[in-house]
């Protein structure tokens, strides 16, 4: 999460930043957009902390990033950036939200289900303008955001919700194995976006008379239990959906799939030959660059009420062919698929492409 405090004139006018930890795609983006520009003459501090392990724990903000000019503010001159990292602990997270409410910032910025709720919960009152990213359903967030109307939101709160395509995922899985009946997942119910993304799973499942079975986790200590419960339940599929809690055990279900002989696959792209099928999901450098450019309106003077909340779905799919090997049943990959791939990979490698590209936006 990121927040703002605006210096008095006599401060140095440097832009000070903290990045949440979040994919490196979308590190570069958030550090190089989401600053304050030059159309106010005021001078800014702008800070961020990172919260909440998510699934790209492991990817801190690259130093590079630090480094860049955006909208005439320089690393090292007029801004400046601190990167921490809460390491998957909650309460620690918490604890961050309360100190960023009360350090008087002008704006913060937070990217995830979690962090909305934290910051916002210790941000109530309007005490700061607060702008999220990356968060599956905000309505469902419980933090005053209406479904029927995107303007109807806290005054001091707005951002982007990002709700992954579940139902083109398993959409996906079927064209790759029309007979599929039977998909495992594990997911934490006290995540709320995992929850809104498995009743999603459910109605898509019943559609299309896919049997879902599903295991409850309270970590990722958990998962690699309840993934081969699902395994012995009849899985022939794996799924994983926007559940931090299990993103980050992703390897414990893809080790499951594979002594089980089943496809893992997920709508939370991550390293490409981690050994998914494919992730069909977002674009984290694009919902990471929205969401700074939605900020640096802000920071600019626009007004956060007359800014509607809402959804946007930059995908980023990723096929992998060398996870065929070795299944149990006659999954194949249509040529189709093939071509609307960002990113294949095979057994020579990972290979990105720059023709028919996935590149639609789901809003």
């Amino acid at each position: 999460m990121f927040s703002c405090r605006l210096h008095p004139p006599h401060h140095s006018g440097r832009l000070y930043a903290r990045t949440l930890t979040f994919p490196r795609r979308l590190a570069d983006a958030i550090c190089c957009q989401a600053s304050p520009f030059g159309a106010r003459p005021d001078h800014f501090s702008f800070r961020g902390t990172p919260f909440v392990r998510s699934w790209t724990a492991k990817h801190q903000c690259p130093e590079h990033t630090t480094r860049r000019t955006s909208y005439g503010f320089i690393e090292g001159k007029t801004i400046v950036i601190d990167k921490f990292n809460a390491q998957g602990d909650i309460s620690v997270g918490s604890s961050i939200a309360k100190e960023m409410v009360n350090a008087r910032y002008d704006l913060l910025l937070t990217m995830s289900t979690l962090s909305l709720q934290a910051v916002a919960n210790a941000n109530r009152g309007d005490k700061t303008i607060q702008v999220f990213g990356l968060v599956a359903d905000p309505v469902v967030a419980g933090v005053g955001i209406s479904r029927d109307n995107p303007l109807n939101h806290p005054r001091n709160l707005v951002g982007i919700g990002s709700f992954l395509p579940v139902q083109d995922a398993f959409r996906i899985a079927r064209e790759m194995f029309p007979s599929l009946k039977r998909v495992g997942v594990a997911w934490n119910p006290a995540e709320a976006n995992s929850r809104a993304f498995v009743e999603k799973a459910r109605e898509v499942c019943q559609g299309w008379s896919i049997e879902l079975f599903e295991a409850n986790v309270e970590n990722s200590n958990s998962v690699l239990e309840a993934e081969d419960s699902l395994v012995a339940r009849g899985a022939e599929a794996l799924w994983i959906g926007g559940d931090v809690t299990v993103s980050v055990a992703a390897d414990s279900v893809v080790l499951v799939g594979q002594r089980a002989h089943i496809p893992v696959f997920s709508i939370t792209p991550g390293k490409p030959d981690r050994g998914t099928l494919f992730d069909y999901g977002a674009d984290f450098y694009q919902i990471g660059k929205q969401t700074g450019e939605l900020a640096s309106r802000i920071l600019r003077g626009s007004d956060p009420t007359q800014i509607p909340v809402r959804n946007e779905i930059p995908i980023h799919f990723v096929v992998n062919t060398a996870a065929l090997k070795g299944l149990k049943q006659q999954w194949r990959i249509p040529d189709d698929i093939l071509r609307r791939a960002n990113v294949v990979v095979d057994e020579t490698g990972i290979h990105n492409q720059t023709i028919g590209r996935a590149d639609q936006t789901t809003r």
